[in-house]
């Protein structure tokens, strides 16, 4: 019979952070908690759950967090910008990491360390009845303790005004990552879906900057191998190279193309792919995260 003092599960990626050890995540967009489990029992160091472009409901988001708790992935969840009182509904359900978008500046992202920790660090409400704790099975001394400790807070610096503020949101208390969005970046700079042009690796370059200027760690999406390895190089410390959708789609274009010289046809629906996502000033129609 287990006796032992139930605690918090452990945030795989603030473990290796203190290891000095970047991350590797997967968007995945699917809402079957298969693919959750399949991934966390891979391996990955966590999924990206993205509820601001979906209609996840927090319902919905616990029950494919239970997924991924068979496996040992953390999951980062996003929810919309101004969404405070979303963000500790989703800690509750079990996410490690909240991956907050569209900053502008360092006054919203002290909102987001203000709803997503407990005091003394901010002023999260106390619920105790969620997985997180799990199930009220901890002294909330303790709990609290853990959580502030176990949860992760990764800001989105997305516009040209937010890179400029990088070096202020890196140095608010309770931020652990600045995350460049290419995409939106791309839209906003007028190089729409353009997210290896000029004014995007030179963003990219900013954000590095400021990570290092201030000892803070950054992360970002990656297009191809060759991609991470120099963000890698520039000191990235969370990298997200793919998503399921994108994953799913090259594979069954792979079977297409198999089966092609069977003589089988295909009526694809689709806008054919942009294969060199790598490549710079060049714009891509494929199914894919941008950040």
């Amino acid at each position: 019979m287990f006796t032992g003092a139930m605690t918090m599960r452990r945030s795989r990626v603030l473990d290796k952070w203190a290891q000095d050890e970047p991350c590797l995540g997967v968007a995945v967009h699917s809402t079957d908690a298969s693919v959750y489990e399949l991934v966390s029992l891979m391996g990955f160091d966590l999924i990206w759950m993205d509820l601001e472009h979906h209609a996840h409901s927090v319902q919905t988001a616990e029950s494919l967090m239970r997924a991924a708790r068979l496996g040992v992935s953390d999951i980062m969840a996003r929810p919309a910008k101004g969404e405070f009182m979303r963000l500790g509904r989703l800690l509750e359900a079990g996410a490690n990491g909240i991956m907050y978008p569209r900053c502008d500046d360092e006054a919203e992202a002290e909102h987001v360390v203000r709803w997503s920790k407990f005091a003394p660090l901010g002023e999260r409400g106390l619920g105790g009845g969620g997985p997180d704790m799990p199930y009220g099975s901890m002294p909330v001394d303790r709990y609290v303790q853990e959580a502030n400790a176990n949860t992760f807070i990764a800001i989105q610096l997305e516009s040209p005004a937010a890179v400029d503020r990088a070096e202020a949101i890196a140095t608010v208390t309770g931020v652990n990552l600045l995350f460049f969005g290419p995409g939106d970046y791309s839209v906003l700079t007028g190089v729409p879906g353009q997210v290896r042009h000029a004014k995007v690796d030179r963003a990219v370059a900013r954000v590095a900057e400021a990570a290092a200027a201030t000892g803070q760690r950054w992360g970002t999406v990656s297009f191809s191998p060759e991609h991470s390895q120099m963000l890698l190089e520039m000191g990235a410390s969370m990298i997200v190279p793919a998503n399921d959708m994108d994953m799913l789609a090259q594979g069954l274009r792979q079977l297409q193309s198999t089966y092609a010289g069977l003589s089988f046809r295909f009526e694809s629906r689709l806008c054919e792919p942009v294969v060199d996502r790598s490549a710079r000033d060049r714009p891509s129609t494929a199914v894919t995260s941008y950040a």
